[in-house]
């Protein structure tokens, strides 16, 4: 360092001379290095060095040098840096409608990115309570509205009621009106996840909503028929059905979600915004609805493209049975058909009405391609119709066509397999077995037929619940005792629910010509969501001799990341002979009541398929067999032979009486008109009859008409042809003749079984 230089001058005494080096000397090691060596003189880069001679001296070898002071050493002084301002700290609105879960790893997910954002200096976040002003706002905006570019993630919701409700669909205002507080209709409940976002789709504060815990909501709804409640996408479950907002359904793999009016944007604003976005978007679940892991599943009744459903065909073509309905069904990701009988090349038409040897031309499946069948069970009593080379010509014919298959095959072991699928991320094995006869339908270890249920029943259930710890979804399909009423039968309730127990997720009755029962479970129950399909009727088949065996279900499952979410019931009817159509309103209003009053009562939360805690209503029935008559029925336990009859049994509620019909060259149409029109008028002057099939023979129920005797008893009647004439009391009969009361005929009728 060097000191400033004065324009004035005076002389320097030698004493002053060497203070002045002194001082000199020690402001340099101030100011340079702590140690100089008494060699070194300071010089500035810009000036002379300063020497120790005063003005005009001569300076000679000999001369002495100056004495050096050295100064004590001292520590070099450290600078000081200006002190560094502090960053503002972010302020961050996240709104209260934003749910909980998605609430809080945002406001971590933004405090982590404050601390270490990307080329910037770490800053605090200071949360307030107004959007205005926010560096950095994160709310809700209506999924329709929001920009893309701004959204970090999206919820949707769905409307429900209990599974057993006739409405399908409510509209947008409907939902305004029960927020509000202004419907007439019925209260409107929604969980706290829900509540936020509603605020936001419905524009303003619940008056008439109620807040309810997502655990409560299906008691409350059970609680409050007129109600409906709104769940997140996530929370769904079989026991709720979820209704159709303005048509457009949570559920559907075709929904426009973008448009969907129950779906909600999570969306940063602010200056900040794009900083935050990546943070924010690496920190909250994109979405509670992805659609990459969305699988939706239908299946379908009997179908047996034989008889007149086969004439139809050749004279309208043979896409003709699906022209209504193929687009709906060929939308699902995986379409099942339970096909009941064999393609054989060259199929005859046979429409005669005693005709049960059945076919289906190769040609058919154009139908079943038409409605985009995916997999086929082959679990039907008809599959060896045509015998066992029949049989391998049909199974041959679905190798030949890459055609999915299983309940079949060319030995026992191919058909009790299991079929293996995958769907977006969602595994399933499809298992479909024959619990029913002829025997001759029954695949052996060397001959090809369906996998007889009875016999390979241990292995079955192990194979189910081998299969549930393998993959997701494990469906089981049964060809079950064939009936014609929406009841299940006491033995039907007890074997599907022993097969959900052993771990079947879906349990399907393929074998009911008409629609039966269902059964959803949920979260709360053992064994998680599944649900029980007891009997959807008749897909492709020519039965219209009944409104009840032209009536069709196809149960449309959602799987969703791998649980089954939930179960739509699609109604159809079945016209001319061959070509199902849509439910009208009042229609699927009359099919989807009587299945609902069909429901079985639930079993004890400790009950088991065996007995023990199982319902009542199973165990209230009990088996009977009439040896003579060669047929075993099921009737009420509490019954008891009724005095001075034969085989008539009975109590207050109720009544059976069992005989023969004699009828020897009557075709069953026939015996049953003459039953029906006797001149005594035993079932009024109009009864009606209904042409069945009961036990795999052709039969027919008598309903009595409005102006029946009343001595009579409400009593209906069950005529079955036999398969072979009876011999009783040296005589010969032809028909199986019951008698019951109209309130018990339909399930004693479901239980008759023939013994040989």
């Amino acid at each position: 360092m060097n000191a400033p230089t004065s324009s004035r001058r005076r002389a320097v005494g030698p004493a002053r001379l060497t203070i002045l080096l002194v001082l000199v000397i020690g402001v340099l090691a101030a100011c340079g290095r702590p140690d100089p060596s008494p060699e070194e003189t300071a010089v500035s880069p810009q000036e002379p060095a300063v020497t120790s001679e005063a003005p005009g001296a001569q300076k000679t070898a000999q001369d002495p040098a100056p004495p050096s002071a050295t100064p004590p050493p001292t520590s070099a002084p450290t600078a000081t840096p200006p002190p560094t301002p502090t960053p503002e700290p972010l302020v961050a609105y996240l709104s209260p409608d934003v749910p909980a879960d998605v609430a809080d790893v945002a406001r971590q997910g933004l405090e982590a990115w404050a601390v270490e954002p990307a080329g910037g200096a770490p800053r605090a976040i200071q949360w307030t309570d107004a959007a205005e002003g926010a560096a950095i706002s994160i709310e809700l905006a209506p999924l329709a509205a929001a920009d893309p570019a701004v959204t970090i993630a999206e919820r949707y919701y769905a409307v429900v009621a209990p599974f057993d409700t006739l409405a399908d669909d409510v509209s947008h205002n409907d939902l305004l009106q029960r927020w509000v507080g202004l419907s007439s209709v019925g209260i409107l409940y929604v969980t706290p996840e829900s509540e936020g976002p509603l605020r936001t789709l419905l524009d303003g504060e619940v008056h008439g909503a109620e807040v309810v815990p997502a655990d409560e909501m299906l008691d409350r709804l059970l609680e409050r028929r007129d109600a409906i409640g709104v769940l997140p996408f996530e929370r769904l479950d079989p026991r709720f059905k979820v209704l159709a907002v303005d048509g457009a359904n949570a559920l559907s793999n075709t929904l426009d979600a973008a448009a969907y009016p129950l779906g909600v944007a999570i969306v940063v604003s602010g200056t900040e915004a794009a900083g935050a976005m990546e943070a924010l978007s690496a920190a909250v679940p994109p979405t509670n609805r992805d659609a990459s892991r969305l699988t939706t599943l239908i299946m379908t009744g009997v179908t047996a493209m034989s008889r007149l459903t086969a004439a139809r065909m050749e004279a309208r073509g043979y896409t003709y049975p699906a022209e209504i309905i193929a687009d709906t069904l060929s939308a699902a990701d995986i379409t099942h058909v339970s096909n009941e009988v064999p393609f054989i090349d060259g199929c005859p038409v046979n429409t005669a009405e005693n005709n049960l040897t059945l076919c289906s031309d190769y040609t058919y499946w154009a139908a079943l391609d038409a409605i985009g069948t995916d997999i086929v069970g082959l679990s039907g009593n008809h599959v060896n119709d045509f015998g066992r080379d029949g049989a391998r010509e049909s199974i041959q014919f679905y190798r030949d066509r890459d055609i999915p298959i299983y309940g079949n095959g060319l030995n026992v072991g191919e058909a009790c397999a299991p079929l293996m699928w995958e769907h977006n991320g969602n595994t399933f094995a499809f298992l479909a077995v024959l619990a029913f006869e002829p025997s001759y339908a029954w695949a052996t270890d060397t001959e090809p037929g369906a996998c007889y249920y009875y016999d390979h029943k241990d292995a079955i259930l192990k194979s189910v619940a081998d299969l549930s710890r393998e993959v997701d979804v494990v469906a089981v399909e049964l060809q079950y005792l064939e009936t014609y009423q929406p009841y299940p039968t006491d033995q039907q309730v007890v074997e599907f629910r022993e097969l959900r127990e052993a771990g079947a997720d879906i349990v399907t009755g393929v074998q009911s010509h008409v629609p039966q029962a269902m059964e959803p479970y949920g979260h709360g129950d053992a064994g998680g969501p599944g649900i029980i399909v007891y009997g959807l009727g008749n897909l492709f088949f020519d039965q219209m001799w009944s409104w009840e065996t032209r009536t069709e279900l196809y149960a449309r499952h959602a799987i969703y990341d791998g649980r089954v979410l939930s179960t739509e019931i699609l109604t159809g009817v079945l016209e001319d002979y061959a070509q199902p159509r849509w439910a009208t309103d009042d229609e699927r209003i009359d099919i989807l009541q009587r299945i609902f009053d069909a429901a079985p009562s639930r079993p004890e939360p400790e009950g088991d398929a065996t007995g023990e805690g199982a319902s009542a209503a199973v165990l209230a029935w009990q088996e009977h067999e009439e040896p003579a008559l060669q047929v075993r029925l099921s009737f009420p336990a509490s019954w008891e032979p009724v005095e001075g009859y034969q085989r008539r049994y009975g109590a207050e509620d109720g009544w059976v009486a069992l005989s023969a019909l004699y009828g020897e060259g009557l075709s069953i149409g026939e015996a049953c008109t003459h039953e029906a029109q006797h001149q005594l008028q035993p079932y009024g002057s109009a009864p009606t009859i209904e042409m069945l099939e009961v036990a795999g023979q052709q039969a027919c129920r008598i309903r009595p008409s409005d102006d029946q005797p009343e001595a009579m008893e409400d009593q209906a009647a069950l005529i079955v042809a036999y398969p072979e004439p009876v011999e009783l009391d040296g005589h010969t009969y032809y028909f199986l003749l019951l008698w019951a009361d109209i309130d018990h005929i339909t399930r004693i009728a479901e239980s008759v079984t023939l013994m040989p």
